[in-house]
């Protein structure tokens, strides 16, 4: 995977001196300098992993002397006792770099495998899964890059690349017809290509947006079924369709049967369950 090290390295640079701080005082402390050594990092879950290539970027940031040898890629599934790569080079500079590779490798395992599993649930119907906004601030290029591995595909990436007109902005733009019209001729105005997205609470909110057009998706938001599948049979394939709220993996099947193009889940990665792993020494015989 192309990784954008314009948001990475500032990323993971930050990450690293909110952790290292004036010096990594254990391992100075009770480790000699220029020791070199091994470690493996080793799979504690089943899942799909994610993060080996930003782990790489994360070592070679720490010391650029540091050996890397990865066994398995990003997007592969692992089980409990996979080794996913080893490491070798100053002892000092693995310590420094080992928790921020789980803690990020960690969490884009949870999401990626999380993903995989809402991927394999859908795989029989015309449904495909949407992350959201939902991302823990300074981590969403990893997050939604961990979706992607998943299977998954990604929303917008924030505020400046999709107007996506919800509930807040119709009620303070009185009504969605002034809404969508207010976004046309401000996208006109300012010579800026981008979807146009409208979320509606209800079928005549939806007929409003239908009759007034000029929009490339509907959000069908809280839907119960039965009005999801009327709600799609009136689109008729007239504009994508995306179902969201409350959707779970114990429900997303539900929901992909009523026909929408789409499921949005804030729940990729805003409450997952991280990968267990950890990085282990290699002791030398």
């Amino acid at each position: 995977m192309n990784l954008d090290k314009a948001i990475l390295e500032p990323f993971l640079l930050s990450a690293l001196a909110e952790d290292i701080g004036d010096g990594d005082h254990t391992s100075l402390s009770t480790i000699p300098k220029g020791q070199t050594g091994k470690a493996k990092l080793l799979i504690k879950d089943d899942g799909i992993i994610a993060g080996v290539d930003v782990s790489r970027e994360i070592f070679k940031l720490v010391d650029p002397n540091l050996q890397i040898e990865i066994f398995i890629q990003d997007g592969e599934s692992v089980k409990p006792g996979d080794i996913a790569l080893y490491v070798s080079g100053s002892v000092h500079s693995i310590l420094k770099a080992e928790r921020l590779v789980l803690n990020i490798m960690q969490r884009m395992s949870g999401i990626a495998s999380t993903t995989n599993r809402i991927v394999k649930i859908l795989k029989d119907t015309g449904t495909k899964v949407l992350d959201t906004r939902k991302t823990t601030p300074g981590l969403r290029y990893l997050e939604k890059m961990a979706v992607k591995i998943g299977g998954g595909v990604n929303h917008r990436f924030g505020l400046y690349d999709m107007i996506l007109i919800k509930d807040n902005h119709v009620d303070y733009a009185g009504g969605i017809s002034n809404a969508i019209k207010s976004a046309q001729a401000y996208l006109k105005a300012n010579k800026i290509s981008i979807p146009v997205e409208v979320e509606v609470r209800n079928l005549d909110e939806l007929k409003e947006v239908m009759n007034f057009g000029q929009i490339d998706r509907i959000l069908l938001d809280n839907f119960n079924f039965s009005l999801l599948k009327e709600a799609v049979g009136l689109v008729n394939g007239s504009y994508i369709t995306e179902a969201s709220g409350g959707i779970t993996e114990q429900n997303v099947l539900e929901y992909a049967k009523c026909g929408v193009d789409y499921v949005s889940m804030g729940a990729l990665t805003h409450s997952v369950k991280s990968m267990d792993m950890s990085l282990k020494a290699v002791k030398s015989h």
